[in-house]
């Protein structure tokens, strides 16, 4: 089969065993440092997503995908929100809510949001009733008042199913001066929603225990929605808005779940691109391995440079022969480092364990992490992306010595041979 002139020599020098061994050594150590790093660079990155998939997970099991309010004030109304937004095929479910801030007392006290639901609409747009590790969410009766507490809360507090707490929302001026609202609750039940803001900071109760706790009448905070597809919450969340505010004549605040938690998924993001541009360190430090073999290399067959150029080699040819060899070790570190990085990525759990086995040790343990597994989200845009990075390094390590070979003199090198 035909081949350019410049392919089929460094071709001819890649498979040649060289008379300077050092230099081979050299060239196998570009290789596995290209691949090692690719390799790293695919497993963390994976796990990196996947714990970040998991928090978003968690997370959205329990917030909304969107939500509409009365912007500062108590919304109005809400029932014609709930009739439009369940006229929505873009949306699952809608349930109004109220959310205040209060502190709670047993033995201890300690601060934490209170929301209002009413229940049966709660489970269309949370996972809370999943959640439930004691007791039920329909425990929360209208004027019962009764409360659902997260499992940290509820330690925190020392209090379990049954026992009695305070809730101090805000103070009343008197005549007597500032008085504190006060309201007894019975705990009813305990969640746990592996995600410690809302497992030590969250407390659910009746939406009309909430509305005559906060003095609201009929009003609630807003509505929350859950969506077919949550990166249309926005979207869909301002459609509402706007609807509800032509019948109502009024404006409303539209949020999405993106927008409430930006602050954490922002730096979830960035954390994830420093580690990988510093793990690229890795891959760089193959690519200079390989540009030190090209430069040796280039030294080592500067009279079969000579020769080539007497023949008629143009300096472009004798650039694409360097080329060439650099190119394909960065391409064959780069196809080993993303099958490497496959292979452990898909068996990292395994190796996990059998590690844990063999030492006796809990690597990640459940109440620390939260997570029973370790989670993997192996995107295909990060794999393309590493290798499209060390290709590129790979390429831009043979340019120097490529270019440098391009300029042998013929003469000036066959007069030493």
């Amino acid at each position: 089969m035909f081949k350019p002139i410049p392919v089929a020599i460094g071709l001819r020098y890649l498979r040649a065993k060289r008379r300077n061994g050092f230099i081979s050594f050299i060239s196998f150590a570009s290789i596995i440092g290209i691949a090692l790093g690719v390799m790293v660079l695919i497993t963390t990155l994976a796990v990196m997503s996947g714990f970040q998939r998991e928090i978003r997970d968690r997370m959205l099991g329990m917030v909304s995908h969107a939500t509409v309010t009365a912007d500062g004030r108590a919304m109005e109304g809400w029932q014609d929100a709930m009739r439009i937004a369940r006229k929505d095929p873009r949306v699952v479910g809608a349930a109004p809510y109220i959310d205040t801030q209060a502190l709670l007392r047993s033995s201890r006290q300690e601060p934490a949001a209170i929301r209002g639901v009413v229940p049966g609409d709660e489970a269309q747009v949370s996972e809370i009733a999943d959640k439930m590790v004691q007791g039920s969410l329909d425990d929360l009766q209208p004027g019962e008042f009764n409360i659902v507490l997260g499992k940290d809360l509820a330690l925190w507090l020392g209090v379990q199913v049954g026992d009695r707490i305070v809730v101090t929302t805000d103070f009343q001026v008197t005549p007597l001066g500032a008085v504190p609202q006060l309201k007894r609750f019975t705990v009813s039940g305990i969640f746990e929603a592996g995600y410690q803001d809302f497992d030590r900071r969250l407390a659910v109760v009746n939406l009309q225990d909430a509305q005559r706790l906060m003095r609201m009448g009929e009003g609630v905070t807003g509505v929350r929605l859950k969506l077919h597809d949550m990166d249309r919450a926005f979207e869909v969340a301002r459609d509402l808005a706007q609807e509800l505010a032509a019948a109502q004549h009024s404006y409303f605040r539209v949020s999405d779940w993106s927008m409430e938690n930006a602050n954490m998924f922002r730096a979830l993001k960035l954390e994830k691109t420093m580690i990988g541009i510093l793990l690229s360190l890795i891959i760089l430090m193959g690519a200079f391995s390989l540009l030190n073999s090209q430069v040796m290399l280039v030294t080592d067959k500067h009279a079969d440079i000579a020769i080539l150029r007497t023949l008629g080699l143009t300096p472009g040819g004798v650039m694409k022969v360097f080329m060439v060899q650099g190119t394909l070790i960065g391409v064959i570190g780069t196809v080993l480092g993303v099958v490497c990085g496959l292979l452990l990525t898909f068996n990292l759990e395994h190796i996990l364990r059998a590690i844990e086995r063999a030492f006796g040790v809990v690597l990640m343990p459940s109440d620390v992490y939260y997570v029973t597994g370790l989670p993997i989200d192996l995107q295909a845009g990060d794999v393309v992306m590493i290798a499209s990075v060390a290709l590129a390094m790979a390429f831009l390590a043979t340019l120097y010595p490529a270019w440098r070979a391009a300029r042998t003199a013929p003469a000036e090198a066959l007069r030493h041979e």
